[in-house]
């Protein structure tokens, strides 16, 4: 399988860490996060997000969103369940991180540690910070009684939140406050087959 991939984001991670779980074997195509110049010529065929992650299956169709690529991918394993109301329950995380999560903590991230000028979003940081927290706040509440985020047993919610999660210091959070988060991130990283984001 073909990824259109960038080695720091988060969203690319969590569909690298899927295809790691399940031996997937991929082809990376790295991009780019600050220069997106070349977007149009190279995804604009395949994502009309022109966003990253794009993946080409083997059949040649292409699928965009990291959400959406690691569910087609899970679809079938241990790693999404088969009772409608556990799957429910996992879309309710995936559509948690991609709205309360992923556009602070990530952004964040993007902002201090990757964007090359921090100094540019310095009056905006503490408001996109607050949002991260209030997200961090809820995972903290759901896992202090959980193992993991649906059904006592990894599935890909977890893969989906732990991907920024665990990064969230390069965005200026402190987790130190979050321990049944904390303990919940050592969990994901022990499972079988898990892959670091720099891997």
């Amino acid at each position: 399988m073909l990824i259109y991939d960038s080695p720091v984001s988060g969203n690319c991670y969590k569909v690298r860490l899927i295809c790691a779980h399940l031996g997937i074997p991929l082809e990376r195509v790295t991009m780019d996060v600050v220069d997106r110049s070349d977007r149009p010529e190279v995804l604009g065929a395949l994502n009309p997000g022109l966003r990253v992650p794009t993946v080409v299956l083997d059949d040649g169709r292409p699928l965009g969103e990291s959400c959406a690529i690691i569910w087609y991918l899970a679809d079938g394993t241990a790693y999404l369940p088969e009772d409608l109301y556990l799957r429910a329950q996992v879309l309710q995380w995936l559509f948690f991180e991609q709205y309360s999560h992923e556009p602070y903590i990530a952004v964040a991230r993007f902002w201090l540690a990757y964007s090359g000028d921090p100094d540019r979003f310095a009056d905006q940081l503490l408001e996109r910070q607050a949002g991260g927290y209030r997200a961090l706040d809820a995972m903290e509440s759901h896992l202090a009684s959980r193992s993991f985020l649906v059904d006592e047993r990894y599935t890909i919610a977890d893969i989906a939140l732990y991907a920024y999660t665990h990064v969230a210091g390069e965005g200026g959070f402190d987790l130190g406050g979050y321990p049944s988060t904390g303990a919940w991130l050592e969990r994901v990283a022990n499972q079988p087959g898990h892959i670091p984001i720099t891997a």
